[in-house]
């Protein structure tokens, strides 16, 4: 039920080996999936050079979220060279530096603006690009990447919290919307794992002692874990999950103390 062969599929966000984009990308990858791969400024030479170690060569193409005429392109790329989408895997999340550092009453609104159009608004715009294209395969799967700090106030987390917070009401709010079209959206809330994204969050590492010294399972997460999950949700063995964020951080969120 999680055979990706002869499925296409297109994988948002990946920055280097450490991102949880590319955990997912190896993941349905290696079960057969033919991937398009996106990548952001700076990006392309890592995610060039991630792509060689995947069974079938990635296309790869460059997409600033923040772009409507980028995000079109991309879709009409994959159209072009795959016909069709099986699934889609939105991990796109940025605020800048200083919003993260700052007190969070200091917020400034193009900071607000930032966070919520990259890390929600991309997610709604990249459903709509790929719905037609699913819709030609009977259906698909949508699936983002949130953070518990969406529910609770984590340090130096900040506006990154309100945009996930908006992100998960627009995974539910989408799932509603497109449910008809038999297209899922759901959301993974991985525990910390040191991505490039995380490196730009103050004391980071002081998150990562709390979570292995209370979560029930006693450790962190690994990215692959992520991957796993996301082949799950991605495939058809959970074909009736759909609006769902669906937690793995080895327990940590039914914890009290």
């Amino acid at each position: 039920m999680t055979d990706f062969t002869g499925k296409f599929g297109l994988v948002v966000g990946v920055a280097n080996k450490r991102s949880l984009s590319w955990a997912i990308a190896q993941a349905t990858a290696s079960r057969g999936a033919r991937l398009a791969l996106t990548y952001q400024g700076r990006f392309e030479e890592h995610v060039n050079e991630l792509s060689q170690g995947l069974a079938q060569p990635p296309l790869v193409l460059p997409c600033d979220v923040g772009s409507d005429e980028d995000i079109a392109s991309v879709f009409a790329r994959i159209e072009q060279e795959f016909g069709a989408l099986d699934f889609a895997v939105h991990g796109a999340a940025f605020a800048p530096r200083e919003e993260l550092s700052a007190p969070f009453s200091q917020t400034t609104r193009e900071g607000f603006r930032i966070a919520l159009d990259i890390s929600t608004y991309s997610l709604i715009a990249l459903t709509r690009g790929a719905a037609p294209l699913m819709e030609k395969r009977g259906g698909g799967s949508v699936l983002t990447l949130s953070y518990l700090g969406s529910a609770r106030v984590f340090p130096n987390y900040n506006v990154m919290g309100v945009a996930k917070a908006a992100l998960e009401a627009t995974v539910r709010y989408l799932a509603a919307d497109v449910g008809s079209r038999n297209i899922r959206v759901n959301a993974i809330s991985a525990g910390p794992v040191k991505t490039l994204a995380a490196a730009g969050i103050s004391g980071f590492s002081s998150i990562l002692n709390v979570y292995r010294d209370r979560a029930p399972l006693r450790r962190n997460i690994e990215s692959v874990e992520v991957g796993e999950t996301a082949a799950f949700l991605l495939s058809d063995a959970a074909r009736g999950i759909t609006g769902e964020v669906l937690m793995v951080d080895a327990g940590f969120h039914i914890t009290g103390m």
